[in-house]
C-alpha cells in the first residue's frame, strides 16, 4: 500500500499562462500559500477532477507535492518552488513584486 503525501492542485491560467493554485473555496490564486492542502488521496483525486472541468479558466491541472508551513502550503520539490516565483525572465510576473 502506498502512502499518500500532501499535495496542492496547480495549473496555468488559460489567458495569461500564469501559474495558479486551487483554494479551498474554489478560487484560482497565484499564491502557493493560499492553496488548499490536500492530505487525503481520494479527496485530492476528486478535487483534481473538479479542477480539470474548468477548461475555460485553466490548462494542465495536476497534483503537486507540498507540505504544511507556518503560512500555508509550501512546495517540496525544486520544480514547484521555481514555479511559485513566476517567469524566469525578470522583471516580469511575480518577480516584479519582489525586491532584490
Amino acid at each position: 500500500m502506498s502512502r499518500f503525501s500532501p499535495k496542492v492542485i496547480t495549473a496555468n491560467r488559460l489567458r495569461e499562462g500564469d501559474v495558479v493554485y486551487l483554494t479551498v473555496d474554489d478560487r484560482w490564486t497565484p499564491c502557493h500559500h493560499e492553496a488548499e492542502l490536500l492530505e487525503d488521496e481520494a479527496h485530492a483525486q476528486l478535487r483534481l477532477l473538479e479542477a480539470s472541468a474548468q477548461k475555460l479558466l485553466i490548462v494542465g491541472p495536476y497534483l503537486a507535492e507540498a507540505k504544511a508551513g507556518p503560512n500555508g502550503p509550501e512546495p517540496t520539490h525544486f520544480r514547484e518552488a521555481f514555479r511559485t516565483r513566476g517567469p524566469s525572465n525578470y522583471p516580469h510576473g511575480k518577480q516584479a513584486d519582489y525586491a532584490l
